[in-house]
């Protein structure tokens, strides 16, 4: 049916045709009509961020704990280009986000006039798409597209920039009888004659392993399922990258961990010693792959990506499958079952026993003190006491992030929402927002950084006028840790403004923010502080007091090969992996 609007309404109803339940945003002048409009309807529901950062990265939150695009409005100027960050995050990890930025009126763009700037430019290589309406005639049609944009194929972000004079303009609207772009049509099906060459090297395989990524997860539960299936059914080993936790269950025997920078030992030289490797919706980014021409010599690569872009960009592989995982992975599995195949049981035993051999290396082994909280104690009780229940966890940037992605088990995808391209600090608390308002219901926990949490801390007062209880677990050990951390291993140790002085008493800043204030320093109190926190009917921010001096192995140095790693027992004292001029000696 066709209406007459104004474009902020048509802004409003292509929200309510799209599904839209909730907006994150910040008012301001170029974005007023909007606001206007969205007063007058309770069909979708405003929350209001206190930086446009968070709007994004409290959209990505809903959007990655959902599987749904996340929507933000800000305004022109200085609100679009707070969202950049936000915008470049989603874009690095994948995220469907739509973002309706305000613009100066026509008639004034270009003039340098007050609140303006160029963000269709500033955007473009941050986004998937960008859009600058230029006529109410197109503004329905560019509002649906968006969202098909933002979703479909690879998903991430887009912008449509609407200057005030449209939003106040009057035309015709209509909900397209289908979204889709008029020359953007991912391929979804994988070429079977691929598919079928897949099958036959995964027969062959003598030292196979599965390489999975957040592409698995963004192509929904059922590739998961599918993910689950196929690796069961080939008895294959599986690892996954960061963004990918969760799409196979970590409880599993035929799980080796993460692998990476800090990945588990089993996994980085199981992919550095196989084959044959799979990757599915993984990019081979430089945090898996260490030394490019060092990374896995011996095997024979398969690729399965939706982004035709990925292939073969940073690693040269075999044969590539240009497909979405699902539908991928659902042809796998049917051929797999009816060719009756299977791998090279013999060869694939001996495998097996050699990764088993690997694992008893224990390379998340620690060092438990009875004085100090270890950082990965914190963790560890942190995982055993919410278990089970219905928890999503997300995190900010740092060494507090790699330590809860390795012992952080989680056996579900969708659960683990964290900035893994871009590495935002300052992500966690608004993400979690995100994930709160998805999940009223649920248990949803920011694992922080003292240094990280203060990026967005602003977000606290969100919370408390939408009475969030999110949870921040903050492992505090007074230093940007893992700057300190490369600076104490190949920086000979000179720690150049790493400490965090000048730290907040994070209980007083929680009631200041009328939360909850729990600090913790000491290991045998640490489980009834957690059980505090998490049953405390409120937001809670949580001071655990951790060893400062701790850092977090397995680590890969920067510019070494991917099986070339630091592991915990081997740093017996600074000198014995640096000489005096901070050169890594092993």
């Amino acid at each position: 049916m066709t209406r007459e609007m104004t474009g902020a309404e048509m802004v409003v109803q292509a929200l309510i045709d799209q599904g839209v339940s909730h907006i994150f945003g910040y008012p301001g002048g170029a974005v007023l009509p909007i606001y206007d409009a969205l007063f007058h309807t309770d069909k979708v529901k405003h929350i209001l961020v206190r930086h446009e950062q968070a709007a994004v990265h409290a959209a990505e939150g809903f959007a990655r704990s959902t599987g749904k695009v996340g929507a933000v409005l800000v305004t022109s100027g200085p609100g679009s280009t707070n969202a950049v960050t936000g915008l470049a995050d989603a874009m690095m990890d994948s995220i469907p986000v739509v973002c309706i930025t305000g613009q100066v009126p026509t008639h004034l763009i270009g003039s340098d006039a007050f609140q303006e700037c160029d963000t269709v430019g500033i955007t473009r290589h941050c986004t998937k798409h960008n859009y600058l309406v230029k006529s109410i005639n197109d503004l329905p049609r560019i509002l649906h597209e968006a969202f098909y944009v933002a979703a479909a194929g690879r998903p991430g972000p887009v912008v449509v920039d609407i200057p005030k004079d449209l939003q106040f303009a009057t035309g015709s609207y209509s909900r397209p009888t289908s979204n889709q772009h008029k020359t953007y049509r991912p391929q979804v099906k994988g070429e079977m004659s691929k598919i079928k060459a897949a099958i036959e090297m995964m027969k062959t395989a003598k030292r196979p392993v599965f390489y999975t990524g957040g592409g698995v997860i963004n192509s929904g539960t059922e590739a998961s399922a599918l993910l689950r299936e196929l690796v069961r059914t080939t008895g294959f080993p599986i690892t996954s990258t960061l963004m990918g936790l969760g799409a196979y269950p970590a409880s599993d025997r035929q799980w080796l961990g993460m692998l990476g920078m800090h990945g588990t030992y089993e996994a980085n030289l199981a992919m550095h010693d196989s084959d044959l490797i799979v990757a599915i919706g993984a990019r081979f980014d430089d945090r898996v792959t260490g030394r490019l021409d060092a990374f896995a010599p011996g095997s024979t690569k398969i690729h399965i990506d939706i982004d035709p872009s990925s292939i073969n960009k940073n690693v040269k592989v075999d044969l590539a499958i240009i497909g979405d995982c699902a539908h991928v992975l659902e042809d796998m599995v049917r051929l797999w079952r009816a060719s009756n195949a299977s791998a090279d049981k013999t060869a694939l035993k001996g495998w097996w026993d050699q990764i088993d051999t690997w694992r008893k290396r224990d390379c998340l082994a620690y060092r438990p003190t009875q004085d100090l909280i270890k950082p990965q104690y914190a963790l560890q009780r942190l995982y055993e006491l919410t278990k089970g229940k219905d928890v999503y966890f997300t995190t900010e940037v740092g060494q507090h992030q790699m330590w809860a992605a390795q012992f952080l088990k989680f056996e579900d995808p969708n659960r683990w929402l964290t900035s893994g391209g871009l590495g935002t600090m300052g992500y966690g608390l608004p993400a979690a927002v995100g994930a709160q308002v998805a999940h009223p219901g649920a248990l949803v926990i920011d694992v922080a950084g003292e240094a990280s949490i203060q990026m967005t801390m602003q977000e606290m007062s969100t919370i408390a006028q939408y009475n969030l209880p999110v949870k921040v677990f903050i492992l505090n050990n007074q230093y940007m840790g893992m700057v300190r951390q490369w600076q104490e291993l190949l920086h000979g140790g000179r720690y150049s403004e790493t400490y965090s002085e000048g730290l907040p008493d994070f209980v007083k800043l929680a009631e200041a923010y009328h939360a909850r204030g729990i600090r913790c320093d000491k290991p045998d109190e640490l489980d009834a502080a957690i059980l505090d926190m998490i049953n405390f009917n409120g937001p809670v921010l949580f001071d655990c007091i951790v060893d400062p001096a701790e850092n977090c192995f397995p680590m890969i140095p920067s510019g070494k090969a991917h099986n070339d790693m630091i592991l915990g027992d081997a740093v017996k004292d600074i000198g014995s992996i640096i000489d005096d001029k901070g050169k890594m000696l092993v």
